[in-house]
């Protein structure tokens, strides 16, 4: 037998490229599965690098395989009941080193064994024996693995006659034809084990037969306890037939230290007696399979991309850094099959080589509230729809890439930016249109396009009717404006009408934001005279309003930001330096 288990262990299967490599296996939902995997490392490759990698079981984390810190060869296996028609066993890299696998096995279970209240089983089969041989198929029907357990107080029995092992665990028979007792007959038969979670929850299968002859005047009668407490009891063993104790909620271990102990009764002649036992640690798996829908939507996409088979293997939403796209080579438009994932929190589709326009479908994925589309080569305007509160949209680094209703046609012919010749006409054209404000204003006080009545300091814009603004400005929440700036951190001017600061809307788009004082007269009349400014005139050298603020006490219009300074500056600069400047890309934010 000793042969038959080192043979999983002569050969190897490595997995070199790719980060998630898997085995799919066909089975049946809802039936319980032992699953064993074996694990050897012999410098196969001569470079005696020690791997260390993950084991996933579908979706979920099963096993750390760390050949730096145990033994050359390791076993693990699970009782497992199957969710799905398929399974998939997915050896996954975690660091540089190459994952490997020696043989994987896949054993139907009776349905009515190991039942438990949630979660899988992780654990080890033991039957009493001194120097007792392995135990496995063909002497279990089910290949459970069976090691001798034996220690020094305690007293081997056996027998040469057949023990009945029929009920819904089916040990090994040659596992019943032997027991141990307490040497001392008045002594517990005690087994320990550690628990390195104090939290670790374990199910218990004791496996009990009279394998003595007893005479008239013997009884064998004892309790059993786990943890100091009465787990079952009193229990006389049937002579040559299985009785099968079994956990019917998991336990914990207080302190980490768990104990089993048989204790014989006051009527019992005979100290007590165990065959064979089994003990599993309890896995939770709580991460679900993705959806069967979703996994249609997905091979879809797969299919649009022309994805290689090795980052796309098992499970498609695990481990977690294979859950997006990034990074991942993908061409042409953003597939429409994505709009099927109805689920989908977090889109990342950044770093990739997309083109053409985002789409708007991506508005009707209701759960989405990351979309990150960086690093592309998308062009167009973004939907309105996307830009909302709750979704962060991610856009840098497509630069051909707008907002709605920002994008401007490209002229047909190349033409220069218009330049103003000199200080004196750049003056000429501000005092024109300051006086035909000042005209305009005596005639009415009502601006075409915004509605706003006179206001004291003590005013609130609360008891004041909402600007009505063109189509083409947006409207920013207050908490929006403070994200935007950052909490107000970088001064860009000051000046009657409040505080102007630099801020970055959608994470790219840089804008000057301008607050205005809740307390300033002036600064409220500059308000409405500003804005009637840009809503009537349209010109090269005039900064465009992006959006604006209005929100009970708070009012604030968001521009464009122009980079190359004020106006004030550049004529400052103008003068001194005796040169004709160029106004374009320069305002006064002031």
């Amino acid at each position: 037998m000793e042969k038959t288990l080192s043979k999983p262990y002569k050969t190897v299967r490595y997995f070199p490229d790719g980060i998630k490599n898997c085995y799919n296996l066909n089975v049946t939902k809802g039936r319980r599965y032992l699953i064993r995997a074996s694990f050897a490392y012999g410098n196969y490759d001569g470079r005696d690098i020690k791997p260390v990698f993950d084991v996933y079981l579908g979706p979920n984390l099963w096993v750390t395989i760390d050949f730096e810190t145990q033994v050359n060869s390791q076993q693990t296996d699970i009782i497992h009941i199957a969710t799905s028609n398929s399974l998939q066993i997915c050896l996954v890299k975690t660091t540089e080193t190459t994952p490997v696998i020696s043989a994987l096995e896949l054993r139907p279970m009776g349905n009515n064994s190991y039942i438990t209240k949630s979660g899988s089983l992780k654990g080890y089969g033991r039957y009493l024996s001194k120097s007792g041989p392995l135990l496995r198929y063909s002497s279990d029907i089910y290949d459970r693995l069976w090691n001798s357990y034996f220690k020094m107080e305690w007293t081997e029995i056996s027998t040469a006659l057949d023990v009945d092992n029929s009920n819904n665990y089916k040990p090994p028979k040659a596992a019943l034809k032997t027991a141990g007792t307490p040497t001392n007959t008045r002594a517990p038969l005690t087994i320990e084990w550690s628990s390195e979670n104090p939290d670790d929850q374990y199910y218990l299968y004791t496996h009990f037969a009279e394998i003595q002859e007893l005479q008239a005047n013997e009884t064998r009668e004892f309790n059993i306890l786990f943890n100091g407490e009465l787990y079952y009891g009193p229990l006389v063993p049937d002579k040559l037939k299985i009785t099968t104790i079994k956990s019917q909620s998991p336990k914990t271990c207080d302190g980490g230290k768990c104990s089993l102990q048989l204790i014989r009764t006051n009527i019992s002649t005979l100290p007590p007696l165990l065959n064979a036992f089994e003990v599993f640690r309890v896995i939770q798996f709580p991460q679900s399979e993705t959806d069967g829908s979703d996994v249609v939507a997905i091979k879809s996409i797969k299919d649009t991309y022309a994805l290689s088979r090795i980052n796309w293997q098992g499970d498609p939403c695990v481990p977690q850094q294979l859950r997006d796209l990034s990074s991942s080579g993908l061409t042409g438009t953003i597939a429409a099959a994505i709009q099927n994932l109805t689920q989908l929190e977090n889109l990342d589709l950044s770093n990739n080589n997309l083109t053409g326009g985002v789409p708007e479908f991506l508005n009707n994925m209701k759960s989405l509230l990351v979309i990150n589309l960086s690093g592309n080569d998308l062009n167009g305007s973004i939907p309105q729809a996307l830009q909302r509160e709750g979704l962060e949209l991610v856009v840098e680094g497509n630069p051909r890439l707008c907002l709605s209703g920002s994008c401007r046609k490209p002229s047909k012919k190349k033409v220069l930016v218009p330049i103003v010749a000199s200080v004196v006409s750049a003056a000429i054209f501000i005092a024109v249109l300051v006086l035909s404000l000042v005209l305009r204003k005596k005639k009415s006080t009502t601006v075409e396009g915004l509605q706003l009545p006179p206001r004291t300091p003590m005013d609130t814009f609360a008891n004041s009717p909402e600007p009505s603004f063109d189509q083409k400005s947006r409207r920013f929440t207050y908490s929006e404006v403070i994200k935007m700036t950052n909490n107000f951190q970088r001064v860009l001017g000051k000046g009657g009408f409040g505080y102007v600061y630099h801020g970055t809307v959608n994470s790219f788009e840089q804008v000057a934001v301008k607050v205005l004082s809740q307390f300033s007269t002036q600064g409220y009349k500059q308000f409405k005279a500003e804005v009637d400014l840009l809503l009537r005139v349209h010109h090269t050298n005039l900064v465009s309003l992006v959006g604006y603020c209005y929100e009970g006490d708070h009012l604030a219009l968001i521009y464009e930001f122009l980079p190359n300074g004020n106006l004030k500056e550049h004529l400052a600069d103008i003068q001194e330096k005796e040169v004709n400047p160029s106004l374009t890309g320069v305002f006064d934010y002031e």
